[in-house]
């Protein structure tokens, strides 16, 4: 979004939203100043993203009633998300410009108290709701009325707002279902001078200037796409004029920029910060239409070149289109297209790519490249709730992954593959260490997935406490190394004669290895050690499962009304090729 882009077309423009919705989210504002026209930004935006958002605007510095009065039209709302907002001036009150009217142990007192009271509402709000709460930190403001004696000043303003913060964010950091918005962050972002405007401020307690309103919306909607899984998996690359400057095709090795000096150096920083992304579990791919020598010679040999091949799980480095090359990749990845970005400097190469595969990304790159990296790093497409082993090992276990599909093609058969794999299947309990990566696969796995319930991680840990489920997950390893906590099921112990599969799914990264027979087996047998009779699962169908389709038969259910069924009287033979064990 531009700086010329107002509040007034979120305003118009969600008045007239398109249908077409996938997902459904419902989202609750409170705030402790004005925030009008932000329910419309949240509307738009989450439209763009095929989401029909429902919203509830809290009443104006009301954010204490709604939340202490349980039966609030905050609770009967009943959220996914909350986002309270806010400001320093309403938590400080008059020692916003008083402070030093209180001696550095009254001051000490008073954000003592202040955070107690946050924490009593952020604690009555858990335990009354299952919507995810985001509570904004406490902006630091640029200046003092202590002036430049502030930095003399034991525990004075900053020190003070900073404590609080500090506070706020390690009580936070407890809580499964709360998260922090960096308001602070957002200010300095943007400009504290630009943010607040004194007349609007005078007017009608606004501190977010209107204007500004859309851009903390985007921010917000952050949470939004890490909520309902939506965030994007793979980033496809350009090269030319995109991972360096130049044409290595005209340029030649030694004319491209890349290195130290303008423009080079901006190219160097793009690349450490994709270098982040890819540590963090966003994988690389490189689609160029280029000779495949003189590119690959500057990614394997370039002293400047940051990213090296190693980072790259897919190399389409060709004279075929782009968009064949991403479907490609798309297939290779066992990826929707959906989970893709692409970042080309071409805006032919770009539009292109919007025409034909409207599902992927396509990122408007600046002419600048100095302002690459900030285009990246203001996209809030790579969002997770956190951040799991799995994630920080996926670019290695993708490579992995190469190596497994060369085998494939080297073995005779599929059945000597699998047996030639070594393949071991680990189940684990749902605990604080395996929980996040459950939430991961529930809410981002479409392929191999029975029904495609989306229970977030709250409701997973509140299963995993109750006696009458059964949450678990799969770690799957073989002869090239460790695949990750690949696959989740949930049990439902509905009475002792049956059990309902609520849940079942498999990432399509370990898909086609007969790994999903062997965890059934495992349920089957702990099910048979308690003496139940019948197992029972259901089968939604949607538009991306159709992988998973015939797996309840082929392992001898039957349909019975809503539900599929199997009696656990007759055998079940299971993949003899594969070690289950237990953790």
């Amino acid at each position: 979004m531009s700086f010329e882009e107002k509040l007034s077309y979120y305003l118009t423009k969600s008045k007239s939203l398109s249908n077409g919705f996938e997902k459904d989210i419902r989202v609750s504002f409170l705030s402790s100043f004005t925030t009008n026209g932000i329910e419309e930004c949240f509307k738009v935006k989450c439209s763009e993203r095929k989401i029909n958002c429902t919203t509830y605007l809290g009443g104006y510095n009301q954010y204490n009633q709604e939340i202490l009065n349980t039966k609030s039209q905050l609770y009967q709302f009943n959220p996914d998300i909350t986002f309270l907002i806010l400001d320093t001036r309403s938590i400080l009150g008059d020692l916003w410009y008083f402070s030093h009217l209180l001696d550095e142990n009254q001051r000490k007192d008073f954000i003592s108290q202040k955070f107690e009271e946050l924490k009593n509402l952020i604690e009555i709000f858990v335990k009354n709701s299952k919507s995810k709460l985001v509570i904004s930190n406490f902006t630091i403001p640029s200046k003092s009325s202590y002036g430049i004696s502030e930095t003399k000043s034991k525990f004075g303003l900053q020190v003070m707002i900073n404590k609080l913060n500090e506070n706020l964010q390690n009580f936070i950091s407890t809580l499964d279902s709360v998260f922090l918005f960096d308001m602070n962050g957002f200010i300095t972002r943007y400009g504290e001078n630009n943010i607040f405007n004194p007349k609007q401020f005078f007017f009608g307690d606004i501190k977010i200037a209107l204007d500004f309103i859309p851009y903390l919306s985007n921010e917000l909607m952050g949470y939004v796409i890490a909520t309902l899984g939506l965030s994007k998996r793979c980033i496809v690359l350009d090269l030319d004029n995109t991972l360096w400057g130049g044409i290595i095709g005209e340029d030649g090795f030694d004319g491209i920029k890349l290195g130290i000096g303008p423009p080079g150096n901006a190219f160097v920083e793009f690349q450490k910060c994709l270098l982040g992304l890819f540590h963090r579990g966003i994988l690389l791919a490189i689609n160029s239409k280029n000779n495949f020598d003189d590119a690959i010679e500057v990614i394997e040999k370039h002293p400047d070149m940051i990213l090296k091949k190693e980072h790259f799980t897919s190399v389409k480095i060709n004279w075929n289109d782009k968009v064949s090359n991403i479907k490609e990749i798309s297939e290779e990845m066992n990826f929707g297209l959906d989970n893709f970005v692409f970042i080309d400097d071409d805006p032919i190469n770009r539009e292109f790519m919007k025409s034909s595969l409207p599902q992927v990304l396509t990122v408007d790159l600046p002419k600048d490249p100095s302002k690459y990296t900030q285009i990246l790093e203001e996209m809030i497409e790579f969002n997770v709730l956190e951040i799991t082993d799995e994630d920080k090992k996926r670019g290695l276990m993708y490579s992995q992954q190469k190596e497994r599909k060369n085998f494939e093609k080297s073995s005779s058969n599929l059945q000597d593959f699998l047996k030639d794999m070594e393949l071991k299947v680990t189940i684990k309990k749902a605990d604080k260490f395996t929980i996040p990566r459950i939430s991961q696969l529930i809410l981002k796995t479409n392929q191999f997935n029975l029904t495609t319930k989306r229970y977030q991680l709250e409701e997973i840990q509140k299963f995993s406490e109750d006696n009458n489920m059964i949450v678990e997950c799969v770690q799957i390893e073989d002869k090239f190394g460790d695949n990750g906590i690949t696959g989740a099921f949930i049990v439902q112990k509905s009475n002792s004669n049956e059990w309902i599969l609520d849940t079942f799914l498999l990432s399509c990264r370990v898909m086609g290895r007969e790994i999903e027979k062997s965890i059934l087996s495992y349920i089957i047998e702990i099910a048979k050690k308690n003496n139940v009779k019948k197992l029972k699962a259901e089968f939604i169908t949607t538009k991306k499962n159709k992988p998973i389709e015939n797996f309840l038969p082929d392992c001898g259910f039957k349909k019975d009304g809503n539900f599929w069924e199997i009696s656990l009287n007759e055998s079940f033979a299971k993949p003899d090729f594969i070690k289950i064990g237990k953790t």
